[in-house]
This record gives structure tokens, C-alpha cells and sequence, in this order.
């Protein structure tokens, strides 16, 4: 399968799977067991990023450029030089975003963008895609105020899909397949809608 419509994306997703583009473009459907989830209740900030939120060192934006975050994301990572984020795949949710389902958070500084995370959002759960970083902490204070978007919109599922560990410091945990598709049921069922505004009395006040 090479091609991925913005139905494909969302009836994966509604059903616990989702994909990845192989080194030669084929494109895989996944639904791991385990599942890698985060707690959006009990996540908490480092020790050492609480001095970087409180400077407001990076200017935090949402939606603003969609697939220029998936390009720094698809970018090279040390010494690994494959990524599973095709040409293909960024075409795909590129498409999804303009529907309003796909999203992300943004880290700026001098109006450069230096960092980011994109994901799905669909009514309760928001499924985190992958995330990248230009300059030390970008990404992790683009996952912070996720969290806080997340959680003054009360979604209550947070999807990471594998566990390893970048997720792992955020307080990533896995579950069983079964108790996954159980919680995505639930938030599916909720009626929430990811409204970045939520954030302007915390990043400017």
C-alpha cells in the first residue's frame, strides 16, 4: 500500500492501529501490544525544564506551520539516517491537519522554529505522532504545553504507540492492548475538541 486518504487515517485510528513508511516507501499498519500511553494526569515537569518555562525562553505556537514540523521531524537522528515519516505520510497528515484533526505545537525562538510535536486529535485522545528538537529543550516544552492544552480541553487518552526512551521521561507507560482499545472506546465517547487559545493566559500572562 502506497497511498493513505485522509478515511484511511482516521478509520485507523478510530480502531487502534496506525502507520509507518518502510525505508523503501511501503507504507505498514501497527497496533502494538503493548501500547505506549502517558498518564496526562500525573505528568509533570523536570527539575531542570521549570527554569526554561519560567523564562518563557521559546515562543510557543499551535498549528501554525503544520508540515514544516513534520519535515524537522522526518530529519535525520544522529546516526540514524532512515525515518518513517515519507513524502507519502507527510502528504497524508498534511491533509488530515487542513481537516482539523491533525496538530502542532510549536517551539520558536527569534522567530526561527527550533522545535515541536505533531499528532492526531479525534474527540478525547490525541494520539502523539513524533517530535523534534533544533536547540536543547524545544521539544520538551512543546510536549509541556500539550499536556496543558490537553488537559483544559479533558481529553483523558494520550497515545504514544511504542515505548522507548524519549517517551519514558515524560512518564510514558505501557498497558495491554486490550486496556488500550478499552480506554480509546471511552475517549472516543467524549466530546472535546483541541483548542490550542486555551493557552494564552499561561503564555501571556
Amino acid at each position: 500500500m502506497s497511498e493513505i486518504t485522509t478515511d484511511d487515517l482516521l478509520y485507523g485510528y478510530i480502531n487502534g492501529i496506525f502507520p509507518m513508511a518502510e525505508a523503501d516507501g511501503t507504507i505498514y499498519w501497527y497496533s502494538p501490544d503493548p501500547r505506549a500511553v502517558i498518564p496526562i494526569d500525573t505528568y509533570k515537569p523536570s527539575g531542570s525544564l521549570r527554569p526554561v518555562l519560567n523564562k518563557k525562553y521559546f515562543d510557543i505556537r499551535i498549528d501554525q506551520d503544520f508540515e514544516a514540523v513534520m519535515r524537522g521531524c522526518a530529519g535525520p537522528r544522529g546516526k540514524e539516517q532512515s525515518t518513517w515519516i515519507s513524502e507519502e505520510i507527510i502528504s497524508s497528515y498534511t491533509a488530515l491537519h487542513h481537516l482539523g484533526y491533525a496538530h502542532s505545537v510549536e517551539a520558536y525562538r527569534s522567530n526561527k522554529l527550533v522545535g515541536g510535536l505533531y499528532g492526531v486529535s479525534i474527540n478525547g485522545v490525541f494520539f502523539g505522532e513524533s517530535m523534534f528538537s533544533a536547540e536543547s529543550n524545544a521539544s520538551k516544552v512543546a510536549f509541556h504545553y500539550l499536556i496543558q492544552i490537553l488537559r483544559l480541553n479533558n481529553f483523558i487518552l494520550l497515545d504514544t504507540q511504542f515505548i522507548n526512551d524519549n517517551v519514558l521521561r515524560y512518564g510514558a507507560i505501557e498497558i495491554s492492548r486490550k486496556k488500550y482499545l478499552e480506554q480509546l472506546k471511552k475517549a472516543l465517547k467524549m466530546k472535546c475538541r483541541f483548542d490550542g487559545n486555551v493557552l494564552d493566559d499561561l503564555l501571556y500572562s
